[in-house]
């Protein structure tokens, strides 16, 4: 009998179902990985926005996830909504003793619709003690901008931007492009040595991107947890949501990302 590879996503609940652990436990399905969590927050929110966060305790988003390791042979982990400094230095320890397993970061700072989603005094505490142990960052282009004090405006300045990242933090950065003007939609991987990837795509029409991040990270941590090197990773895991903005899901009127793909 073959075992699924195991992921644990360490992340927030998403009342609606589209972002959080709810979408990473659907993608994880979907890329063939038995999907665990830890949730550090609770959210009230639909995909017009979020109107609550209840924070869970950091003694207890770290015995979620020690149950989580002390059953599973866990082969990559991914983070999300982290929220506050408490939960991420309960984080960070817990993962610092297992650098062994890929970690993919998804530094969620705020959401689409504007709700804060990482305190203000916690981005330094994600840069400081959990990009460091990173296999892989991803932000959106505000993201880097609260990192960077500058948003990068087209490609060439989102190369620069994801190197820069990826030589102050000595771990590769996957700049995502979505929140860039223009049809095009282009993502540059950063790394360390001062070499990038790119990769370009089109935008898809009439596809609400809610959880489209979390989805993404989500995939690329599957892939890792499959045996996949990073950059095959990062390529399957966008193949991964393209397909999902392309045949989505109808709710209420709306097109959303299917998942189940």
């Amino acid at each position: 009998m073959n075992a699924l590879p195991v992921a644990l996503s360490i992340a927030g609940s998403d009342s609606g179902g589209g972002a959080g652990v709810q979408a990473d436990l659907l993608t994880f399905a979907a890329n063939g990985v038995f999907g665990t969590t830890a949730i550090t927050c609770l959210t009230a929110q639909n995909p017009d926005g979020v109107s609550g966060v209840v924070a869970i305790a950091p003694e207890f988003v770290a015995v979620q996830a020690l149950q989580v390791f002390r059953f599973f042979e866990v082969r990559a982990v991914k983070t999300g909504m982290l929220f506050n400094a408490p939960i991420i230095a309960a984080v960070a320890g817990l993962l610092r003793e297992r650098r062994e397993l890929p970690l993919v970061v998804d530094p969620v700072m705020v959401a689409t619709s504007g709700a804060t989603l990482l305190q203000p005094d916690a981005v330094e505490a994600v840069c400081d003690q959990l990009f460091p142990l990173a296999a892989l960052v991803t932000p959106n282009l505000d993201e880097a901008a609260v990192m960077l004090g500058r948003r990068p405006g087209d490609e060439a300045e989102m190369r620069i931007a994801a190197l820069e990242l990826a030589r102050r933090f000595a771990v590769p950065f996957l700049l995502k492009g979505g929140h860039l003007g223009g049809e095009a939609l282009v993502d540059v991987l950063g790394l360390p040595d001062g070499s990038t990837e790119h990769w370009v795509g089109s935008r898809i029409a009439g596809v609400d991107t809610h959880g489209s991040g979390c989805t993404l990270s989500a995939a690329i941590a599957a892939h890792l947890a499959l045996g996949r090197p990073l950059v095959e990773a990062v390529g399957a895991g966008r193949d991964y949501l393209r397909r999902g903005l392309e045949r989505g899901v109808a709710l209420r009127g709306r097109k959303f990302i299917a998942h189940l793909v």
